[in-house]
């Protein structure tokens, strides 16, 4: 758990710090449970980030960008009109538990002092931000909650705040040992750690973890000695203030796992990467992953239509199989007429079946055709030769219809793909607005979606032997790489599936290796990404050409040669990427 009450009691001294006396010079909202505050601070620009998001909330500054909606939403609007060019006063963490307040003291249409109140909630899908009054009363808050929603406690504007119901927990920066002790003991016979979560507020797991590993005998999970346990532990936490030396814990690809306040002895400190302070840390942890989980978000509606369309190709495509492997049939419809033609004079109406000679058979078999004891025998052969052309026009009908269907499921397909490789928010405009080209979306009217976002990049690698390796992450930019990329650059493309165009950034004398390393990423970044032995075609780009009139990414190529690729995650990490 990064956002427990250790680390936000961190966080919040931090900011007390370096907030104190700031100006609030401007706010913004890039999400409806996000803030960043501009705090004019110790003559330098602080960026507070606030967020109440289910999975990531957090309160750290911040160096990351955000992209902000054309219009401010109703809560922005109220923030700036309330608190823009306020004082903060406190930065404060309450009760030792998730709850942040920070207290500024702003002056209102009237020129009087007032004082305002901005809390920040962490409690998973509940998180909120709330603006309060001098008296405690809501003047707005990023979520509201009705009586339907919560019977214990609601949040709406006009109301009296009320905090969350409090736990009978110690605060961390109140406990003493006598007290600790007595809540650990009542805790029965179970694991230290479990019994300080039970008896210390704000404690996650792994942090619980950590601070019984530190009072602990290695290899043992409970003390004998409660009350020497609980001295060692109140010392500790005493000294929380001054133990800061945030860190964050990666895995062996370097993503991050965890974020930690100072050291955890019960994690591989090899693998803990230092940073210069706990919101460094926090940004460090927190930005990509917030990134990409607000991409989800926005791409799920996306997936699912994708998906539902391929399902529907699918089983058109079962449907139109079935249609010619019963259009099969047809030269046995037509040869049963011609064998009836040819014995017309020994055949009478009536008749249930006729054994006849059939001369197209090499052996000189015979044939069984059946009759239509209604028809006569040269009407028998019309029925024979209407059902030979209809099988024909069907055969000739589903053979086209499955090559359309097999190009739009090829084109759902390498959407799906695209989706998978958003990093952005400009990335995923780009597929929306190419689905709505197509069809398959509607044109919205998002106020967001209609600002200008900036042109989408394509992933850089940089091979072994130094040269730039570019991947597309979506139809249109592959369209935009290979066009801009210069006649004799390589060009790399997974063979016959939905894939990245890839392009060395080479004109002569590609080494092997740079070579390979493009093939590995043309195959990871393509439908065959898990698979064995991908075929990768490789050409130079002058041999790549685009149809008039083709769909975004599609081109045909000559002079190709083919490698096969196996690929597995590491080898990709093991290539250096520097944009993502």
């Amino acid at each position: 758990m990064p956002m427990d009450g250790l680390m936000l009691g961190f966080v919040a001294r931090e900011l007390n710090e370096k907030l104190l006396g700031g100006r609030i010079d401007k706010i913004t909202q890039p999400e409806k449970d996000a803030l960043v505050m501009v705090i004019r601070a110790g003559s330098e620009n602080h960026r507070l980030l606030l967020c109440a998001s289910p999975n990531n909330a957090r309160a750290h500054l911040t160096a990351g960008t955000f992209s902000n909606p054309l219009e401010p939403p109703m809560f922005c609007m109220l923030l700036r009109k309330q608190l823009l060019g306020g004082r903060v006063m406190a930065v404060k963490q309450i009760g030792g538990d998730r709850i942040l307040h920070i207290d500024m003291d702003v002056v209102d249409d009237l020129g009087d002092h007032v004082p305002r109140r901005l809390v920040l909630e962490i409690m998973g899908r509940h998180s909120n931000l709330i603006l309060l009054d001098g008296d405690d009363r809501i003047l707005e808050a990023a979520r509201h909650v009705n009586m339907e929603m919560s019977r214990v406690r609601q949040i709406q504007p006009g109301m009296t705040y009320l905090p969350p119901p409090p736990q009978d927990k110690l605060a961390p920066e109140e406990v003493a040992a006598d007290a600790l002790a007595e809540r650990i003991a009542a805790q029965g016979d179970i694991p230290l750690f479990k019994a300080l979560a039970a008896s210390v507020s704000g404690l996650s797991m792994p942090s619980a973890r950590e601070l019984a590993y530190r009072v602990l005998t290695p290899g043992c999970d409970r003390t004998e000695d409660i009350p020497a346990a609980a001295d060692k532990l109140a010392d500790f936490f005493a000294r929380l203030p001054e133990m800061v030396s945030p860190r964050v814990l990666r895995d062996d690809n370097g993503d991050a796992l965890d974020v930690f306040p100072f050291p955890y002895l019960t994690f591989d400190t090899a693998h803990q990467e230092q940073a210069g302070t706990v919101s460094d840390a926090l940004d460090r942890y927190f930005g990509s992953r917030d990134r990409q989980d607000r991409i989800n978000q926005r791409s799920a509606s996306m997936v699912r239509l994708l998906k539902g369309q391929i399902d529907r190709c699918e089983k058109k495509l079962a449907l139109q199989e079935e249609e010619l492997a019963s259009a099969d049939r047809m030269e046995e419809y037509r040869i049963m007429g011609e064998l009836i033609n040819a014995n017309l004079y020994q055949l009478k109406k009536g008749q249930t079946e006729a054994q006849l000679y059939n001369y197209y058979d090499e052996n000189g078999g015979t044939m069984t055709v059946p009759l239509d004891v209604r028809l006569s025998p040269a009407q028998n052969a019309q029925k024979y030769f209407k059902k030979y052309q209809k099988a024909r026009s069907a055969r000739q009908t589903a053979a086209e219809q499955k090559e359309k269907t097999l190009k739009e499921l090829n084109y759902l397909e390498s959407m799906l793909l695209d989706v998978g490789k958003c990093v952005g928010e400009s990335e995923l405009e780009e597929i929306r607005q190419e689905l709505v080209r197509t069809g398959y979306m509607k044109r919205t009217t998002n106020r967001r979606q209609q600002r200008a976002l900036p042109q989408s990049k394509p992933y850089r690698y940089v091979s072994s032997d130094g040269i730039d390796i570019l991947v597309g992450k979506n139809a249109v930019q592959n369209d935009r790489l290979t066009t801009g990329a210069r006649p004799n650059e390589m060009w790399l493309h997974a063979k016959d599936m939905p894939g990245s165009h890839v392009i060395i950034r080479c004109e002569e004398n590609i080494p092997e290796q740079t070579l390979k390393e493009a093939a590995i990423l043309a195959a990871w970044y393509s439908k065959g990404q898990r698979s064995s032995m991908v075929p990768i075609d490789y050409t130079l780009r002058r041999y790549v050409k685009k149809p008039s009139g083709a769909a975004p990414g599609f081109v045909i190529y000559t002079n190709q040669h083919t490698a096969y690729m196996t690929v597995e995650e590491s080898d990709v990490r093991a290539i250096r990427q520097v944009e993502a």
